[in-house]
């Protein structure tokens, strides 16, 4: 087991990670609002690319083998379809509010890994599951009350779809971070999410004026920014040490919310996501003694 000391590092990283991810959100929020959440996503992916690919190979990296190469387009293909409806969700959602919802990504996660990796699913993972879909009800009750408009709802819908892909992107992680450096992964997140983008260029793209093209670069950087020091993280500690990192990502969502946009935070809000974190702290954290596990291996 790793002691604290181990995992110290690594943790820090991780929450300077979702600190940058959280502010490249805010700029992001933004530019959906201006260009749509196509072109932002779009744009900000070839900017990181290039920013990438400098890095990538500036330092003279080999390209990567097919087996990881592949890994790179499964997960960028997921992180396209991701991207899009999360941002065409909180370009009509408060930002705290999005990332509170996205947090059911973690319990998500957890069945994944056992379909994918073949881990055990404990019981307080299920009742962790239940705690978490509880907070979600909590926060969409008021939406679907009538006092928000349909818009609102639909896109805390978008942030829910984003958060089951999202989780799958939480399992990729640590499998592309053993086999992959921060770099190369930085790059070829961004490389291959750009791609898949790409298809629907035709249609959907137009080339943005020249105002946007300091947050577009913003953005990218932030994101560049977060990509590396997670992919660093995470290649150092087991994911279930880093996923309570996510729910700083509130705390983050709700200064930028209030600071760009002047967002308030609703007490349903609030309430709801103490639910998702209890019920996330319930199903990630270890028996902590040989009884406590005999009572699970019971129920």
């Amino acid at each position: 087991m790793p002691s604290s000391r181990s995992i110290a590092l690594p943790f820090a990283a991780a929450c300077l990670g979702i600190a940058s991810y959280t502010a490249m959100d805010a700029v992001m929020k933004g530019l959906s609002l201006s260009i749509g959440a196509y072109n932002a996503t779009f744009w900000r992916t070839v900017a990181g690319s290039v920013l990438g690919g400098a890095l990538f190979f500036g330092r003279g990296l080999p390209l990567p083998p097919r087996s990881t190469l592949k890994l790179h387009f499964l997960r960028g293909g997921i992180v396209s379809v991701m991207a899009i409806l999360w941002f065409w969700g909180i370009a009509r959602v408060p930002l705290a509010e999005a990332i509170a919802l996205s947090f059911i990504a973690p319990l998500i996660a957890l069945y994944l890994a056992s379909l994918i990796l073949g881990e055990n699913i404990r019981p307080q993972a299920v009742l962790g599951s239940v705690l978490g879909l509880a907070g979600v009800s909590v926060m969409l009750a008021t939406r679907a009350g009538g006092h928000y408009g349909a818009d609102a709802l639909t896109g805390a819908g978008a942030i829910l779809c984003s958060a089951v892909l999202y989780a799958f992107n939480l399992v990729l992680m640590r499998k592309q971070a053993l086999v992959a450096s921060p770099v190369e992964v930085g790059f070829f997140q961004n490389l291959t999410t750009a791609l898949f983008l790409l298809l629907a260029a035709p249609f959907f793209a137009v080339v943005p004026a020249i105002e946007h093209a300091p947050p577009i670069l913003l953005a990218a950087s932030l994101a560049l920014l977060s990509l590396l020091v997670l992919s660093w993280a995470y290649a150092r500690a087991e994911a279930q040490s880093l996923l309570v990192v996510e729910y700083t990502g509130f705390g983050w969502g709700a200064f930028f919310g209030w600071l760009v946009f002047g967002e308030a935070i609703r007490p349903a809000v609030l309430a709801g996501t103490a639910l998702i974190i209890f019920g996330c702290y319930i199903a990630v954290r270890a028996p902590r003694s040989p009884k406590e596990m005999a009572l699970e291996a019971n129920l």
